[in-house]
């Protein structure tokens, strides 16, 4: 049982936005039960929160996918939060790395491991007695390409955040009043998308990028990529924290060959969401 009502909890935030939320939840209600493709980031937390609210906790099935691509402190954040929002949740084994359309790693590799995602929360909803599969699909997703979006129209998944015109921007100041733990963790993409496109997706380079980040994190840097370039790692941190990490260069060097690198670059662009992409003659989603 929620302490607070939700007029309530986001009782601070401006009417406008409390509008889409209240319309978020009424599109949730419309469903019946449903099966949130949740993560653990800051958008389907904020979509399990809300569906929580519009339909009770019993009737709301968390799943997170688990597979190579999923780091494990992300499956861990994802218990956490589940847990703290009372909701149940299932971890459902995806092999999206047995699918050579996505291990071969073309620009719409994205699509490939959303379809094989969906599909077994599909299966799980029906086992279940689900009567719908939601994903935190957000408004500004519809600015961008995403080979995602197309799998999930394809596996007739709903996006009630994105249907009601909820930003990113909006879902974190939503989340922040509604005091979710997680609400300024900052954006994260599965590890295959360290990986150039055109170079094989496999559990050992997974394996080896995750245990590079990690060690950025433990580090401080906690808005960071590993790219992976074979024996080279190609580090991309916040511009403003380049100075801190040239200042740290012989404990991330060590860390990261420690990790299975031969040889460790640092970008001096900074990190950026996508910079896969920068290699592609027309441009696409990542």
């Amino acid at each position: 049982m929620l302490d607070e009502s939700p007029e309530d909890m986001y009782a601070s935030l401006p009417d406008a936005l409390q509008a889409k939320l209240a319309r978020c939840r009424d599109i949730i209600q419309s469903f019946g039960r449903v099966v949130v493709a949740f993560s653990g980031g800051v958008d389907s937390t904020l979509l399990l929160a809300l569906s929580a609210e519009a339909l009770g906790p019993d009737d709301v099935l968390a799943a997170v996918g688990v597979s190579a691509s999923l780091p494990a402190s992300e499956l861990d954040d994802a218990r956490s939060i589940a847990g703290h929002l009372g909701v149940r949740l299932v971890e459902v084994p995806t092999c999206e790395l047995d699918d050579p359309d996505f291990a071969s790693n073309p620009p719409d590799r994205c699509f490939y491991c959303k379809q094989e995602l969906l599909g077994r929360l599909g299966a799980v909803a029906r086992a279940e007695g689900f009567e719908q599969v939601v994903t935190g699909a957000n408004f500004d997703d519809l600015g961008d390409l995403r080979p995602g979006l197309l799998a999930g129209e394809k596996m007739g998944a709903a996006n009630p955040l994105m249907e009601a015109a909820l930003t990113k921007q909006e879902i974190r100041a939503a989340a922040a009043a509604r005091k979710l733990p997680n609400w300024d963790k900052p954006a994260y993409a599965c590890l295959a998308s360290r990986i150039p496109y055109g170079q094989d997706v496999t559990p050992e380079r997974l394996a080896r990028i995750e245990r590079a980040e990690e060690a950025m994190h433990q580090m401080g840097f906690a808005d960071c990529r590993v790219r992976d370039h074979g024996e080279v790692a190609r580090i991309e941190v916040a511009p403003a924290a380049i100075a801190q990490a040239v200042e740290l260069r012989g404990r991330i060097v060590e860390a990261l060959k420690d990790a299975g690198y031969a040889y460790v670059a640092l970008d001096l662009a900074g990190y950026r969401t996508g910079s896969m992409n920068e290699t592609l003659k027309d441009e696409q989603p990542d």
